[in-house]
């Protein structure tokens, strides 16, 4: 008999797979936690979105046919990264506006896509997980995307209460990191400003954990804090509820 459990492909993302590959393991637990079929697309490449911000609309194409192939067929698709997830589902299809038959397959698969833990509340109902956590308070940061491109915001908390987490707010969780992707590049200190103003306001709340679902965010916190001798510790939200950090040190830490 066919399976019903659904057939998921992870999109691992290129920030995840160079720098922070624990991630990917950590989506994967919690899919198969929720009785999913994972699998890892090995043609995968980048979501385009680089190429995207800096107009580069042909290379952005080629690279959406090829996901577009390369993700065909699956029940879903999940990201663990909220701006990635967005640039799949909100600017992908666009891309395809003169080519009706192209524009309904970038549809289907927006229609498929979601951030990992959106997907496992919204879509997979879950609201308890085996693993817990025992690394002391967290306090979140609302990535730009995940909060405003696809209605990520008491999603993760409500999953980090349930692994036993202890979440203390910032006066301003939802205010940017000042990483943007290329907007880091084009005004870097128009960034270290704002990413200065977020360190700040994380220090406050005395956690001793940042948690945050893109980790483009949380290098450009990592790296901020630690420049400033702070010692707050910066993790991914999926290894949080994973249960994976006592398996892999602090983003910025071991390296």
């Amino acid at each position: 008999m066919p399976s019903s459990r659904p057939r998921v492909a992870l999109f691992v993302t290129c920030l995840v797979d160079l720098h922070r590959p624990s991630i990917g393991f950590a989506a994967i637990r919690l899919l198969e936690q929720a009785d999913c079929l994972v699998e890892v697309p090995r043609a995968q490449t980048c979501c385009g979105q680089p190429a995207y911000n800096s107009g580069d609309r042909v290379t952005t194409r080629d690279l959406a046919m090829g996901i577009l192939d390369t993700f065909g067929g699956y029940d879903y698709v999940v990201v663990p990264s909220g701006s990635c997830g967005g640039m799949l589902k909100h600017h992908l299809p666009h891309l395809f506006d003169d080519d009706p038959d192209l524009r309904a397959r970038a549809d289907a698969l927006a229609a498929r896509t979601f951030e990992l833990v959106s997907f496992l509340t919204d879509v997979i109902g879950v609201d308890q997980l085996p693993n817990r956590y025992a690394g002391g308070t967290v306090t979140y940061h609302d990535g730009c995307s995940g909060l405003r491109e696809l209605g990520i915001k008491q999603q993760p908390r409500k999953l980090l209460q349930a692994v036993g987490a202890s979440v203390v707010e910032m006066a301003n969780p939802e205010v940017c990191c000042g990483f943007g992707g290329t907007f880091c590049v084009k005004y870097p200190d128009v960034s270290i400003r704002m990413v200065s103003d977020k360190t700040r306001d994380i220090v406050a709340t005395g956690a001793d954990t940042v948690v945050a679902g893109d980790l483009g965010c949380l290098l450009n916190i990592a790296g901020r804090l630690q420049r400033e001798g702070c010692r707050t510790n910066v993790r991914h939200v999926a290894e949080v509820l994973a249960g994976m950090t006592g398996q892999v040190p602090p983003i910025g830490e071991g390296r």
